[in-house]
């Protein structure tokens, strides 16, 4: 078994190297020049990774970028017999266009994006959701065990929105709880008093706990999530929503917020810096 792993970013970087290290041949592609990950063959060219590949993992920024390295002219022949495990999050829409083409191609076609981040995948312990055809889902069930606890959705586009789904929860519940603990600090509460609290309600979800000392000490370096890619997830959402004959209006005030946090230099930032928008650093704190 030979993997070409196309996307060698935050995500697929350990990824990759998971493989590698269960024994799979893994030969590896990105975009910009990096350094291959432990046991990862680079290579600069797409087309060389393909070659010899039986399996085809994908893990790229957005559904343009899936597109113009899967579907180029010259990459997609060498699709055809091959089985393309798609995990970039894109949309339900993205998804089907991807498969139609690589099935064009002669090729097998799974959405597989995950949920969980980096130490979920160095670990081997990512949550992934499947959309495509079950015998494909069959055929690279092992390799996906590798990665962490694969489940079978349904048809291509449904995975796909399943993950935007919990995405948008990820962007709602952080802008959340940064409103709530705002108002906390800013009115004097003890935030131990109200952690305590709020542990013990039904409204506590573990990512607060994650999240609150990158809050209180305002430090969003080395992100596993960065604001600008949760930007990109909750337009795919409100896109997919919106189609879908939903309301989104409640999505506009924080679609509003992640793109002020890009214009204030967050893009790279984890994802909770949207608490440097909800509770600005030069209010005082009582």
């Amino acid at each position: 078994m030979t993997i070409a792993f196309i996307g060698l970013g935050l995500m697929g970087r350990p990824m990759a190297a998971t493989l590698a290290a269960a024994g799979y041949k893994v030969i590896g592609f990105n975009r910009s020049q990096v350094e291959p990950p432990a046991g990862v063959a680079l290579v600069s060219d797409v087309a060389e990774a393909l070659r010899d590949a039986n399996t085809i993992f994908v893990m790229l920024t957005d559904g343009p970028a899936c597109e113009s390295v899967l579907l180029d002219e010259a990459v997609r022949p060498l699709l055809a017999g091959k089985q393309v495990v798609n995990s970039s999050t894109i949309s339900p829409e993205q998804s089907r266009t991807m498969e139609a083409a690589v099935s064009k191609a002669g090729g097998h076609y799974l959405e597989s994006p995950v949920l969980g981040s980096i130490p979920e995948a160095r670990s081997g312990s990512l949550q992934i959701m499947v959309g495509g055809q079950e015998a494909d889902y069959h055929a690279v069930l092992p390799l996906l065990k590798v990665l962490g606890k694969p489940t079978y959705i349904g048809s291509v586009g449904q995975a796909a929105a399943l993950k935007l789904a919990l995405n948008q929860l990820i962007g709602s519940l952080t802008a959340a709880f940064a409103l709530s603990l705002g108002l906390v600090q800013r009115e004097g509460v003890s935030v131990d008093s109200f952690m305590q609290i709020l542990r013990e309600s039904a409204l506590y979800a573990p990512t607060f706990d994650k999240k609150l000392a990158r809050m209180l000490d305002r430090q969003f370096d080395n992100p596993n999530f960065p604001l600008k890619h949760l930007l990109k997830d909750l337009r795919l959402f409100v896109g997919a929503a919106s189609r879908s004959g939903l309301a989104t209006h409640q999505m506009m005030g924080l679609q509003h917020l992640l793109e002020r946090g890009m214009e204030n230099g967050l893009a790279d930032k984890d994802y909770s810096a949207l608490y440097n928008e909800i509770v600005p650093p030069d209010q005082p704190i009582r």
